[in-house]
């Protein structure tokens, strides 16, 4: 069954924290993981998370810098992974799984926006490589230690509006345009959310894709700052638009799809202001709602089976 994409009246929105949608659920006892959880919008999904007493496992490319950035934040911890390296997913998998230990909650948030054209592993481009590639095989080679009802949020972004998966060309062979690439990737996401929940549901296991808004972060560290009034980032004066986030507000929608029971009977809905989206009515990617090409059962299943291939992993 498709989760319909019709919005449920959670009584949270778009000036949402993610503290707020957190107050009365307590996590102790349950553990998170959260890839991209020392910067940015990740960072703050971990501050809530470990507030909630939840203990939050932070896996890092830089992991000095995370160490520093989670310093005074009780109940985290952090492990070196590197989403671009197969090797290093194969091998932070493994030492977690000779832990023993479970995971309640997965919060695939690591990310790479625009880049200039990378190549990582064999040849694959780095957008598709770590937004999806990396976060597919984590999530595969981690499923021992998922929990009974265990939910896995996928970040995705409104940067979906601009392309489905291009299925002739994945890796931009023919020609590298950065904002398709990353267009790629966000769709991506949200199909890996779609199929992982239809392959987990019977155990109890959902997933979910969000977009966290329109925020200013790390993950714009690519794009010139010259660039950034024509793409709408900054006013005349240097200010944030009206309609902006603050990294608070952005991280609230991936830990409300993380938590909430209002969410037990929409495995695999694409989410945004702590809520179902809607169809996207328009093609502005500011007022938002999801494009059919993200949330088509048959494109995530055929993603799927090209992810397992391109990765040697699938565990459902």
């Amino acid at each position: 069954m498709v989760t319909k994409q019709q919005k449920l009246g959670t009584g949270f929105g778009a000036h949402s924290t993610a503290d707020e949608v957190l107050t009365g659920i307590d996590l102790t006892g349950t553990t998170a993981l959260v890839t991209g959880g020392y910067s940015g919008l990740g960072l703050e999904a971990t501050r809530a998370l470990a507030a909630a007493g939840a203990h939050v496992i932070v896996p890092a490319r830089r992991p000095d810098t995370a160490e520093e950035a989670l310093r005074g934040i009780p109940g985290t911890e952090v492990h070196p992974l590197d989403l671009s390296d197969q090797e290093s997913v194969r091998v932070f998998s493994e030492r977690f799984l000779e832990t023993g230990r479970t995971l309640g909650i997965v919060i695939d948030g690591a990310g790479v926006m625009a880049c200039p054209e990378t190549r990582v592993g064999p040849g694959w481009e780095a957008q598709f490589a770590v937004n999806h590639l990396g976060h597919f095989a984590l999530v595969n080679r981690l499923r021992p230690s998922l929990a009974p009802g265990a939910r896995v949020v996928a970040v995705t972004s409104a940067g979906h509006f601009r392309s489905g998966i291009r299925w002739e060309d994945l890796h931009f062979r023919t020609g590298y345009d950065r904002w398709l690439a990353y267009a790629q990737s966000k769709t991506a996401n949200a199909l890996f959310a779609v199929h992982l929940d239809a392959l987990g549901a019977g155990s109890g296991l959902h997933a979910f894709a969000v977009h966290p808004g329109s925020i200013l972060t790390p993950l714009q560290r690519h794009i010139p700052r010259e660039e950034w009034p024509a793409l709408g980032w900054v006013t005349g004066d240097g200010e944030s638009p009206e309609g902006f986030k603050t990294p608070r507000q952005g991280a609230a929608t991936a830990v409300w799809a993380a938590t909430s029971p209002l969410l037990d009977a929409h495995g695999g809905a694409y989410c945004q202001d702590c809520d179902i989206a809607g169809p996207a009515g328009t093609d502005d990617p500011l007022i938002g709602g999801v494009k059919p090409w993200a949330t088509d059962p048959e494109a995530a299943a055929r993603l799927w089976e090209l992810s397992a291939e391109l990765t040697g992993v699938n565990a459902f």
